[in-house]
């Protein structure tokens, strides 16, 4: 049975999930856009709102059942299409454009981590929290610091089609780029492998536990 706290909890991750998910498709569609590139603006990518970016069963279904059964948050937006056809150096766009969504939740990521901190402070400094309009903020920057790490690193993963996959080829010599990029058509299947055996997640733990030990110093 769902609860009204559970449900308020939900609204909360939601909120804080889809604004980090605009904010990681309208980088990568503003990154191909400075690289000369207009599909992403045509389509209307280049925004923080969130309905052009939503995947229906990957942005809504997936991380409600996450979020209600405990499990690993495993979602996805709509991805941004871009031609490089209307790029000169394609290499050089390809690791940016792919790059851009992994570091704006980096940028988010110190965003909310500057916001927790800013509210530890007013707490020390005597301030009230707790049973103010503080405290779903304060419980939303901790919420936006924790989903924000697991985008970022869960998207450098080089899995396809993760944003990694189309970077770590560019570094690959030829013949091994090319095999790597064969097993791209399989590599949805892959990354079910890798969330069921629980190695996506013995990747996160490291990073989330720097988070956590930021937020409790």
């Amino acid at each position: 049975m769902i609860d009204t706290a559970q449900l308020v909890q939900y609204l909360f991750f939601m909120v804080v999930f889809l604004f980090s998910l605009s904010v990681h498709e309208a980088a990568h569609a503003r990154t191909a856009e400075w690289f000369g590139d207009p599909t992403a603006r045509y389509l209307g990518r280049v925004t923080l709102n969130p309905i052009p970016h939503i995947d229906v069963v990957g942005t809504l279904i997936f991380p409600t059942i996450a979020f209600f059964t405990g499990a690993l948050l495993f979602g996805w937006a709509k991805p941004v299409p871009w031609n490089p056809l209307h790029v000169r150096d394609r290499r050089t766009a390809d690791i940016w454009i792919s790059a851009a969504g992994p570091i704006s939740n980096v940028l988010l990521l110190a965003l909310f981590l500057l916001g927790i901190k800013g509210l530890q402070s007013y707490q020390t400094a005597g301030g009230v929290i707790g049973g103010t309009v503080l405290e779903p903020l304060f419980q939303m920057c901790v919420l936006g610091a924790f989903l924000n790490t697991a985008l970022a690193v869960f998207n450098m993963v080089p899995i396809p089609p993760l944003d990694g996959s189309w970077i770590l080829p560019h570094f690959l010599p030829r013949d091994l780029a090319n095999a790597y990029d064969r097993i791209r058509p399989y590599g949805f299947i892959i990354l079910l492998g890798c969330l069921y055996l629980g190695v996506l997640s013995g990747v996160l733990r490291p990073f989330m536990r720097i988070v956590h030990w930021i937020i409790a110093a």
